[in-house]
């Protein structure tokens, strides 16, 4: 393998992805969109009531840091946020319209980067990226230059063509990163984006974040590492959990 890598060609994109990438582009998303409205949420694993009373606001270019303990519920309200939880009390709202009355409509609005990256060992990162961009629609003569925009701005163009299976935890999250601007959406949601990432990287990533920010963009992110944010709102939620004895939710 180490010979190869003095010399890399582009491969020919996958059969199955160029088929993919010939969809019909998807119709453009509104922008900007009404604020994102999270009133009294609470959220529920297992038995147990993570945070109850989570409220907030984003509006087209804020950004909304969580932080708290281990356990508080950082990932938990990230992914409430993204639908991949229930609240079970509360609600979320985009201005004034309930996100439960059209969850297509918000899945269309978001991107999530969770704590795995995602990436399937065969593909190499502009396939991974090309195949983002098939998911919301896009042609792959329109999506080349945003893919190709999307490699610069985590530097990955040295090894876009590589498998993803020869790449370093920190170029792997740098490729999960990359999906936010080669396919974009509105409102990210960024769970420890920076895992992995060295000093120049995570520069790369807050510079991502200022670009988006400037153009109406909305980013909710929870972090334990110190990230430069300007004008960003913090949501604590430490002690948002109930007393187990006054658990209002349980008890019903």
């Amino acid at each position: 393998m180490h010979a190869a890598l003095g010399k890399q060609t582009r491969r020919p994109m996958l059969p199955h992805l160029s088929n993919r990438l010939s969809l019909t582009a998807a119709p453009a998303l509104a922008v900007p969109l009404p604020d994102l409205v999270g009133e009294d949420l609470a959220c529920r694993r297992g038995e147990r009531i993570v945070f109850i009373g989570a409220s907030f606001r984003l509006s087209p270019g804020d950004t909304l840091i969580l932080s708290g303990a281990n356990g508080s519920g950082k990932s938990s309200l990230l992914r409430l946020v993204a639908g991949l939880l229930t609240p079970v009390a509360g609600r979320l709202l985009w201005g004034i319209a309930p996100v439960a009355a059209d969850p297509a409509s918000h899945h269309a609005c978001l991107h999530y980067i969770g704590h795995q990256d995602a990436l399937k060992p065969a593909m190499t990162p502009r396939e991974v990226l090309a195949f983002a961009a098939a998911l919301r629609g896009r042609r792959l003569a329109s999506a080349e230059p945003a893919l190709d925009e999307a490699l610069a701005a985590f530097d990955l163009e040295g090894i876009a063509d590589w498998p993803c299976r020869w790449l370093s935890a920190g170029q792997r999250r740098r490729v999960a990163l990359a999906r936010l601007l080669a396919s974009p959406a509105p409102l990210w949601l960024l769970d420890e984006p920076t895992t992995a990432l060295d000093s120049d990287s995570q520069t790369r990533l807050e510079q991502a974040i200022a670009t988006h920010r400037s153009k109406g963009g909305m980013v909710m992110i929870a972090t334990h590492a110190p990230i430069q944010l300007d004008a960003a709102t913090t949501l604590a939620l430490d002690g948002l959990a109930p007393p187990l004895q006054l658990d209002p939710i349980l008890a019903e």
